[in-house]
């Protein structure tokens, strides 16, 4: 959509300020956009919660937004230099997510939208960061984003803010799941994505010979259970040889794995960029989500970029993991094209992008998994 006719329909409808939540998984945030700008992103994590369980717990997390979300809202509102009384929408995450923290953050948008009198809208979680690169870079539609995360893991086409075509994702684990369980293998605590990049800085890529899954078929679809799998036996075999590992295994082995993920979303990349430009002939390569942040994965994607003649963005690190911003800014582009919900909005588990592609890992009674 045009800038300039989003903003003109807004100002008709008298929206400015949009008061943004998400609490899909394990952060809780609350964002205020005026006219576009962010005003204010205040995120809580939960990593102090989950650290001893090597992951996150769905019932302590769902308690924890259902604590916080109010008082994030303050403090975004503070830190905007806005009240309540200036508040003229709320944009909350509906789905897709862990179901008891998507309840707390659709629960508390109904809340202040009744309270306030004002508008609101269900924002799909993977859509905020799907339309991040136009919140913090304007790209212009369409885009090919690799949207990659603790949860999810797929290349998208972007055509609007409601137009998604998937070209393919992950079959099983998604890329931060696997940081996350090799952390947990290497002990070294939790959440392992930072923890992994950060012992790799020191270790040997090329000791260990991971495999590089799917790269012998075609197509976009990935899969790194075998990967975290190959790791592991790696881990064993140096333990039964040396009865542990030492500083420096842990390092080869995070290093190679680090690697070995990065060589195979670098390969599917580029057979993602020759379909993207075959189809739409765009200009942009996006990366979005919380291994967004890795700086392997974004070196290796901007190499990726540039051979196929796209121009390469990616957000900071601040809006890489789970904000408030982004659903903001999604339920701005959204409300620019006349979409609301009213109270008989519904909070939803599953919620693919592309409504028209077969599900990848399987369906349920509430539909198929994003």
């Amino acid at each position: 959509m045009n800038y300039d006719h989003a903003r003109a329909y807004l100002a008709m409808t008298q929206i400015k300020t949009i008061l943004g939540l998400e609490s899909s998984c394990d952060d809780t945030a609350a964002a205020v956009l005026c006219d576009g700008e962010i005003l204010s992103s205040v995120v809580a994590g939960q990593d102090n919660l989950h650290a001893a369980f090597g992951g996150v717990v769905p019932e302590i997390a769902a308690r924890a937004h259902a604590e916080r979300l109010d008082h994030c809202v303050e403090q975004a509102l503070d830190a905007a230099s806005k009240t309540l009384a200036d508040i003229d929408a709320i944009a909350v995450t509906a789905g897709p997510g862990l179901i008891g923290g998507v309840i707390s953050g659709v629960m508390t948008a109904k809340g202040l939208a009744a309270g306030l009198g004002v508008p609101m809208i269900g924002v799909n979680h993977l859509a905020g960061h799907a339309l991040t690169p136009r919140m913090t870079d304007q790209v212009e539609y369409p885009y090919l984003i690799l949207l990659v995360s603790g949860g999810h893991c797929q290349f998208l086409i972007v055509k609007s803010d409601s137009d998604f075509t998937r070209l393919g994702g992950t079959i099983d684990d998604a890329p931060g799941e696997a940081f996350d369980k090799t952390a947990k293998l290497l002990g070294l605590g939790y959440p392992g994505g930072p923890l992994v990049e950060q012992a790799a800085k020191s270790g040997d890529p090329k000791r260990f010979k991971f495999p590089r899954p799917l790269l012998d078929r075609p197509g976009c679809d990935m899969s790194f259970s075998g990967l975290k799998t190959a790791l592991r036996r790696a881990r064993d075999e140096i333990v039964d040889q040396n009865s542990g590992l030492s500083e420096q295994d842990r390092a080869d082995l995070c290093a190679s794995f680090q690697t070995a993920l990065s060589d195979t979303l670098a390969a599917k990349t580029d057979r993602a960029c020759a379909e993207f430009i075959s189809q739409t002939g765009g200009k942009t390569l996006a990366i979005a989500g919380g291994v967004a942040a890795n700086t392997e994965i974004r070196t290796a994607l901007m190499t990726v970029a540039d051979q196929n003649g796209l121009e390469f963005t990616a957000p900071p690190l601040k809006y890489c993991t789970d904000n408030a911003a982004m659903i903001a800014w999604a339920g701005m582009e959204q409300m620019a094209a006349g979409r609301f919900d009213d109270m008989r909005l519904v909070a939803r588990p599953r919620w693919p992008l592309d409504q028209t592609a077969a599900p990848m890992l399987g369906s349920g009674k509430k539909g198929a998994k994003a």
